[in-house]
């Protein structure tokens, strides 16, 4: 990936640079930042889909504070190392996981989940349950910490 980095035209890295914070509250925010990049709204979703295809870009969307929009959990399995990749797989198709990332430890894949209420987001993990066969470890935010992990990247 590092290569592919080098690869990417000044409109791309500004695309990536620029844009992690202030996606524009609007109908039309793709065309907002093509506008800003002097580009067509067309170049800037393609790009956007290609840095995704490609791995550059995981995400493309919003992140709300947890809570103020909905509820939301933090939560992880104990998944055999064999498993991984399938319960990953599982997780990751349900609409309302944000996220998943495997970690050095019994808990080894972790998740946040984001429903409109506490009755939803308690039906999303017992299905996870349910069909990775495994439990769920739901650990739900006691105190908010914002960290902000938008950073200016270095091309060079």
């Amino acid at each position: 990936m590092g290569d592919s980095l080098l690869q990417l035209s000044d409109a791309e890295r500004r695309l990536l640079n620029d844009f992690q914070h202030g996606l524009p509250l609007d109908p039309c925010p793709f065309a907002r930042i093509a506008d800003a990049l002097g580009m067509s709204e067309s170049q800037v979703i393609e790009a956007l889909q290609a840095l995704q295809a490609s791995g550059v870009v995981s995400r493309v969307g919003p992140v709300f504070r947890p809570n103020r929009v909905g509820v939301s959990t933090l939560a992880a399995l104990a998944v055999p190392s064999e498993r991984l990749a399938e319960v990953a797989t599982l997780v990751s198709a349900c609409p309302e996981v944000n996220h998943n990332y495997e970690r050095e430890h019994a808990y080894n894949l972790w998740f946040v989940v984001t429903a409109p209420d506490r009755e939803r987001l308690d039906e999303v993990l017992d299905d996870i349950a349910d069909r990775s066969g495994l439990d769920v470890l739901d650990l739900p935010m006691l105190e908010d910490y914002f960290i902000d992990l938008g950073f200016r990247l270095q091309w060079t």
